[in-house]
């Protein structure tokens, strides 16, 4: 069987959403961007077999099957296929393992697979989301929010105020401290545009990183979603706008070329739960992943899992029996943001510097999905 590799992996820095350095640029522009700060290693794009991109929200900006649209203005080949990809929040990285999973399957030799999300343009739950009557009255549970699904979590596992708020500090001092040392350098690419005042914005660090919190100031902050529930906007993934992308092809396309091939894809999983529980996903994904390719937990090095809730991720890592010093080394999803369908791209080109930068070999990078799924990947370091 044909291998797949991974050749780059690059990212936009993740703005703030709403008021912050995205919201007035348009989801084609993030991608283009990464897109064409990948281009440069190929000179020949001729190949190009499909553009895979990830949106949990593909409507308004964001419709009109936007992969193509990006395409066309990050300047690829028009003979090159696109498609745009859902499911929820691990849509860039099932657009990796679909690129994967048709070069095993000879179907092709060069992929562009990532995601794309502007929640300043697209809110959460899209413009104008309508409930099925009949699913809301025999399975309720499916349209439980986000943020009800960390809570319940948080009561199972029996969580603490300050546990969740200790996780959120420790993540914002985590990425801080990344960024102080350059480790993002490599994957990170600046981003020139405007900002809502017509003004020039030049991005080239996450925006949401907040290197002077403290837990005082997290302590203070109420509730979001229950009048004694744990979670807050202090204690949970920001709104935010992003964009990530993977150069993926037949490992023995990348060796006749000359290209240094960054890591092998070993493979992937997916695993459905209780709606309401939703952040307990990457559990059973995980499991799945490492039994599927006869790998146990202690061979992998590293781990990203993106942070929805600390209450979701603290849930994850307890019942999963996972190594805390291998989870977000860099920080997650609580300090750098998680823009949606982007945020899978994301953790596994964060995943792809961590392993570069460390030594390890097996990383996992892995995510709770709305509705109730998880998903994870195992890359192996070349």
């Amino acid at each position: 069987m044909r291998s797949a590799v991974i050749v780059e992996a690059k990212r936009t820095p993740i703005g703030r959403g709403i008021k912050g350095s995205y919201a007035a640029t348009r989801p084609e522009h993030l991608g283009a961007v990464v897109i064409e700060a990948i281009k440069p290693l190929l000179k020949d794009w001729s190949g190009l077999e499909d553009v895979l991109v990830g949106c949990a929200m593909p409507e308004g900006e964001q419709g009109m099957n936007m992969a193509r649209l990006i395409s066309f203005r990050a300047g690829l080949p028009i003979t090159a296929g696109a498609a745009t990809i859902n499911r929820f929040c691990g849509s860039s990285q099932e657009t990796m393992l679909m690129a994967a999973r048709a070069i095993m399957a000879n179907q092709g030799d060069l992929f562009l697979a990532g995601g794309v999300e502007s929640m300043s343009k697209v809110p959460m739950m899209g413009f104008n989301p309508s409930v099925d009557p009949f699913i809301a009255e025999t399975y309720p549970a499916a349209y439980c929010s986000m943020g009800i699904t960390a809570e319940n979590l948080a009561r199972e596992y029996k969580l603490t105020r300050r546990e969740c708020d200790e996780f959120a500090f420790h993540s914002h001092q985590k990425a801080a401290a990344a960024w102080k040392a350059g480790k993002f350098e490599k994957e990170v690419v600046r981003f020139e545009t405007k900002g809502l005042d017509g003004k020039p914005v030049t991005l080239q660090q996450d925006e949401c990183v907040r290197a002077e919190t403290s837990l005082e100031k997290l302590a203070e902050l109420k509730p979001a979603f229950l009048v004694d529930g744990l979670t807050t906007a202090g204690n949970s993934s920001p709104i935010t706008d992003g964009a990530a992308f993977l150069l993926v092809m037949d490992e023995g396309l990348a060796k006749s070329l000359g290209l240094k091939a960054r890591a092998r894809i070993i493979g992937g999983a997916v695993a459905g739960v209780e709606p309401d529980r939703m952040g307990i996903g990457p559990v059973p994904a995980v499991k799945k992943v490492l039994d599927r390719f006869g790998l146990k937990l202690d061979q992998i090095d590293a781990m990203e899992l993106n942070e929805a809730f600390a209450a979701q991720s603290l849930a994850v890592i307890r019942e999963g029996g996972y190594d805390p010093a291998k989870v977000n080394a860099w920080g997650g999803a609580i300090a750098v943001g998680h823009p949606l369908g982007a945020s899978g791209a994301r953790i596994l080109t964060t995943l792809l510097s961590r392993l570069e930068a460390d030594g390890g070999k097996y990383g996992i990078a892995t995510m709770c999905i709305g509705g109730g799924q998880g998903i994870a990947s195992i890359i192996e370091k070349i």
